[in-house]
């Protein structure tokens, strides 16, 4: 198809594709056909393994590229995104700088760029923080949900082997489906697997409350000399990923004691009570809806910045508990905190939000 027909110079399409489904080739599709360009922007893409993102950048991209020919795949471009849970602003200027540099590139005139989606969704959200962007709207699939299709993968050996064979085809393109059975079977789908039984346990055991659970958590990011402290999981959910130390708040303590307690009791960290106290430099309420695999979970987190010293405080081993370790800054990568942890460390520190080298 020659430029001259091409309605829009780019097309951007932003979605997290877990996986991705013919709602989004919908979408795509569509973007080919009136733009010479389109940019795939695949948010949560450093996110660590979990039943909301189990595929990784790399898959996403690869089951992607398996939906259209060559000629199709030389005008996609598809690019890895970071979240920012809790700044739009860092996120917005994130997206405003992959599309200036794809779409910039190619021409000598300002480039024609809209930003499309399905006509329900979270799309609309995005369009009122891209006001100089045109929106382009494309009517959704009815009857396909990327959550329930995510179920049925993480069920059981069984419903997952039943699905891929019988019912995908009317969700997933080909390639997806052939990429999803490769993944059936292998160690990340057998964790996945086993977090999946988890929630539904916790689903189970408050089936019958008159309204959905809200749990509180809180979460102590404790840092000195360029070193946060880190327990590493030893259980699912997230078993083997690093998380910040923390837990549930029992009934009659407030949010700090409960910080403070946790802090003492699984972590055993060497700090008096009144040292940690004046440490104190900021809290604050994470409550982004997904953050947590449980359900609606929020977390207050305290900042606690420990003065410099040549020696890191102590950490005594808890019996069955998880590991806990001072870490580096600079070796803070998203893909390997729990849940939100990683964005809730940058909220307090200002880490940097770009990674891959792009």
């Amino acid at each position: 198809m020659s430029d001259a027909v091409h309605e829009f110079d780019c097309l951007v399409f932003i979605g997290r594709f877990q996986p991705p489904h013919l709602g989004h080739l919908a979408v795509i599709n569509q973007a080919l056909r009136q733009a010479r360009q389109v940019i795939v922007l695949v948010g949560s893409a450093w996110q660590a393994r979990s039943l909301r993102n189990p595929w990784r950048f790399d898959e996403r991209q690869e089951m992607l590229r398996s939906c259209f020919d060559e000629e199709e795949n030389a005008r996609l471009e598809i690019v890895p995104l970071l979240d920012a849970l809790y700044n739009d602003d860092v996120w917005v200027r994130d997206v405003q700088r992959k599309v200036r540099d794809i779409a910039g590139h190619h021409h000598t005139r300002l480039p024609r760029i809209g930003l499309i989606g399905a006509s329900r969704g979270q799309s609309s959200y995005y369009l009122s923080l891209f006001p100089q962007w045109e929106s382009v709207s494309v009517p959704l699939v009815d009857g396909i949900s990327a959550s329930q299709i995510r179920e049925r993968l993480f069920r059981s050996p069984s419903s997952t082997e039943d699905y891929l064979s019988t019912g995908a085809t009317h969700d997933l393109p080909p390639g997806v489906c052939e990429t999803l059975r490769d993944f059936s079977g292998s160690d990340a789908h057998q964790q996945l697997m086993e977090e999946q039984r988890l929630l539904e346990q916790y689903r189970q055991a408050w089936g019958n409350a008159p309204y959905p659970p809200i749990f509180v958590t809180v979460n102590a990011v404790v840092v000195q000399s360029g070193h946060v402290l880190l327990v590493r999981r030893t259980a699912a959910p997230g078993k083997g990923l690093l998380a910040l130390p923390g837990g549930f708040i029992n009934p009659h303590e407030r949010l700090l004691d409960a910080c403070l307690r946790e802090l003492r009791e699984r972590v055993r960290l060497k700090v008096p009570e009144p040292v940690l106290k004046g440490s104190l430099r900021g809290q604050r309420l994470f409550d982004e809806p997904h953050r947590s695999w449980r359900g609606r979970t929020l977390a207050e987190a305290f900042y606690f910045a420990l003065r410099p010293d040549q020696q890191l405080p102590r950490l005594k081993p808890v019996k069955g508990g998880d590991h806990a370790r001072w870490v580096p800054l600079a070796e803070l990568e998203p893909d390997s905190l729990f849940e939100d942890h990683f964005f809730i460390i940058q909220n307090f520190l200002g880490l940097p939000a770009d990674f891959g080298g792009i």
